[in-house]
């Protein structure tokens, strides 16, 4: 009964700490009333490996997660009927990438544009970026062995993940989500970031559904 108890409680203490791992600004109507379309960029990664890494491999490799990440965000948006219940369009990120790199905007240089550089670059009206931090490369996927105990109680932490929008005119950020990663964040990118877009969808501002509601509650 004790054992219930603890989990039950928990359970509860989660579902708060992840209710208060979401930002959104109180100017977000006003900022965003015209938007029509967002870029998703390569996430900004950390890598913390056990391994050392010659030259610039780890460089690569930080990359390479942080691209992952900007595929997997495009494919949650753009899969089948999730596309009609969001009320902005997201740019293909590889008509993204391209048209940075016809800039001469890079991963090694992105970070020395402003928001508003880059949404002027790339001729949307907001964007998407992130940070990532982990000691493992998720795009592999997340260890095999499990443990219930660790399962449950959230251990063998690989790092967090942070999701951006700001808008491009004002560059002022609009909105913010993290998340810890661990064993039940998903077993990839791709399952993380469907894992974490679904919780998130209720609070996800630009979600039809839940702008409808913000109406009605006026």
């Amino acid at each position: 009964m004790r054992t219930l108890t603890f989990l039950a409680f928990l359970f509860l203490f989660t579902i708060g700490n992840a209710q208060k791992n979401v930002y959104e600004s109180s100017r977000f109507d006003e900022l965003s009333a015209n938007h029509k379309t967002l870029a998703i960029i390569p996430f900004f990664t950390y890598l913390d490996l056990d391994e050392e890494f010659e030259g610039k491999e780890l460089d690569k490799l930080e990359e390479k997660e942080g691209h992952a990440v900007q595929d997997a965000l495009e494919t949650f948006f753009g899969r089948g009927k999730k596309r009609k219940k969001f009320s902005v369009e997201f740019q293909n990120v590889k008509n993204t990438n391209a048209i940075l790199a016809q800039n001469n905007v890079n991963y090694d240089n992105i970070d020395t544009y402003t928001i508003k550089q880059l949404c002027k670059i790339l001729k949307v009206d907001g964007l998407i970026s992130g940070n990532l931090d982990l000691n493992i490369l998720l795009s592999k996927g997340i260890p095999a062995e499990f443990s219930f105990i660790d399962y449950i109680l959230g251990d063998a932490n690989y790092g967090r993940i942070g999701i951006k929008i700001s808008d491009g005119e004002s560059g002022k950020l609009l909105w913010k989500y993290e998340k810890k990663i661990n064993k039940k964040s998903g077993k990839n990118t791709d399952d993380l970031i469907d894992k974490m877009m679904k919780n998130a969808t209720k609070k996800f501002p630009y979600d039809k559904e839940r702008q409808r509601n913000k109406k009605k509650t006026r």
